[in-house]
């Protein structure tokens, strides 16, 4: 069985001296497979099992520490017996942290003895091997929520002073605080820097191959169709974790009920989102750039992109786009063709922000660690002159808007995300995101969307969206209708409009063109003039090339 990476760097980290606190954050919840049997060639656990039974095994001692259930011996229990230190182990935090901090130093100084020391119970002078693991470490050293928070701010001193104090150097001591979110711990142990941050990612392909090996030999009716063909479900659903994978196959098994080739974008869908905690959904991409009215230059751009993408030439493929225009000009619409185009799931990224501290950051974790094990992707994020947090926070947020904007900055420049995730920003109010989340190696390509250029556009416009609810409007505008197609309709308008053109069909049983009529005669533009002309504006200014801004509106640049 091969150790995954992050082990093999805890364990590389350790044996060198280089660190010997670890702050492991990401997917510690999932199960992992943690040794062989022979019944079913492997053994699944969870992330404790598995840090005692494959990473801690040779050491004489592993104890650790749970809110709520207190100190626990995890292995070495014999040995702790022989120390004869003391048998009640404590529950709480306080109480438990100095517990540990003098059984510590009581080991130390045992390795000090002379060795025959009489009255010693075990070998003195001899280094012995002990560690510490701290599960949900967030919960018992939270972010403190003011500077003078001394209880929770001297119990993180506490743990942090083993990973830097000679006294603690020279024993064989590994401490493993264990966490979901890095940025739900307190500072004093997320930004140690004598501490080694290892991140568990989301499983991708192949640790889901191994898993599905597994699975076949435990849940032999849920998987009958894939015996022997573990690659196939394991590519398909990358970026669910392993737990809920298991919990579906069980449920499987138990109705005898054999998942199918057609269940699997379904199922990865449902257990993503879930696994995501609703900071997430998928856009079905049900269209491509052929159901786009009209932005001819736009959707060649696209699908020079998408070719590009396919064929795995990446140095001209951008990191993102930015999708800005009036409000209603089909930003949404865009990205959900683009993505039926490229055939690539699509992420929307749901409100992330929270009301407590440093939830808004681990929200921010969790979705790139999805991100990363889902493999091609887009990601969209509408109103993003808001979701993106500003460089210069005010007082009034806590600084989560700063925040915010530093982590969304690095990981839309991260290079290794080129060809990997395709971010999306759409807004209509682009003049307010930051120009640094704007500039080239972030967002590489800028679209502008616009209202239709005159009346007889308008009425394709109008005309395209009612074959949605099936009604024939004629190819060319009747001249009784003409004068009242509104000017600089958008999209979102022109479907509202069919969409009062079917009512009035199917209430008053007139033909579509008199149901149109009806509808334009009275009709009031939903968006003031004034702010679409600035919106206009700010559009055609952002554009990255000069052919995507029609003729008409290149003056209001």
């Amino acid at each position: 069985m091969s150790t995954p990476a992050w082990a093999d760097t805890i364990r590389r980290l350790y044996l060198s001296n280089a660190a010997n606190q670890f702050v492991i954050h990401g997917n510690v919840q999932d199960r992992l497979l943690i040794g062989e049997s022979e019944e079913h060639g492997a053994v699944m656990g969870n992330l404790i099992e598995f840090l005692t039974k494959q990473q801690l095994q040779r050491f004489d001692l592993v104890l650790s520490y749970e809110l709520g259930a207190g100190l626990r011996i995890e292995s070495g229990e014999a040995f702790f017996k022989q120390l004869r230190f003391s048998d009640e182990l404590p529950k709480d935090p306080m109480q438990a942290i100095g517990y540990l901090d003098k059984f510590l130093r009581f080991c130390v100084n045992l390795r000090r003895l002379a060795p025959g020391l009489p009255g010693a119970s075990v070998p003195a002078g001899r280094n012995h091997h002990l560690a510490v693991i701290i599960k949900s470490a967030e919960l018992i050293f939270p972010i403190a929520k003011q500077v003078r928070d001394y209880q929770l701010n001297s119990m993180a001193s506490v743990v942090r002073a083993w990973s830097h104090e000679s006294f603690f150097l020279e024993q064989n001591l590994a401490v493993l605080l264990l966490t979901e979110h890095l940025n739900d711990l307190n500072h004093l142990l997320s930004q140690n820097q004598r501490a080694a941050q290892i991140e568990i990612p989301m499983p991708g392909p192949g640790e889901l191959n191994g898993a599905f090996r597994y699975f076949e030999k435990v849940y032999p009716a849920a998987l009958a169709n894939f015996t022997g063909k573990p690659d196939f479900p394991a590519t398909r659903l990358a970026g669910a974790t392993i737990s809920s994978i298991e919990s579906l196959l069980k449920q499987r098994e138990y109705e005898k009920s054999a998942l199918l080739e057609d269940d699997l974008s379904n199922l990865k869908k449902s257990l993503v989102e879930k696994d995501s905690q609703d900071l997430i959904e998928f856009l079905e991409p049900t269209r491509t750039l052929d159901d786009v009215h009209g932005s001819e230059a736009v959707k060649t751009w696209m699908r020079q992109d998408i070719a590009l993408w396919r064929q795995g030439d990446l140095r001209a493929m951008p990191m993102g786009y930015l999708l800005c225009g009036p409000v209603g000009t089909g930003k949404t619409y865009l990205v959900e063709c683009l993505a039926g185009e490229a055939g690539v799931p699509v992420v929307k990224m749901k409100n992330f922000r929270d009301r407590w501290v440093g939830s808004t950051e681990g929200n921010l974790e969790k979705i790139f660690g999805l991100l990363h094990a889902l493999g091609r992707c887009i990601v969209f994020i509408d109103e993003a002159d808001q979701a993106l947090g500003s460089r210069d926070s005010g007082s009034g947020d806590s600084g989560i808007s700063g925040r915010v904007y530093s982590m969304m900055a690095k990981e839309m420049s991260n290079a290794e995300n080129r060809g990997r995730i395709l971010w999306i920003l759409a807004s209509s109010r682009p003049d307010l995101i930051e120009v640094d989340l704007k500039r080239p190696g972030r967002v590489d390509v800028k679209i502008p969307l616009f209202p239709a250029l005159d009346a007889t556009e308008g009425y394709l416009l109008i005309r395209a969206l009612a074959k949605k609810f099936q009604l024939a409007l004629p190819k060319e505008c009747p001249e009784a209708i003409l004068p009242l197609i509104p000017e600089m309709i958008t999209p979102g308008a022109a479907e509202a409009i069919a969409v009062k053109v079917y009512r009035q069909v199917r209430t008053s049983n007139v033909d579509p063109i008199e149901g149109l009529r009806d509808c334009l005669d009275e009709y009031q533009n939903p968006i003031p003039a004034e702010v679409m002309d600035f919106q206009i504006g700010l559009a055609a200014r952002e554009a990255s090339d000069l052919s995507f801004v029609p003729e008409p509106y290149r003056a209001a640049r």
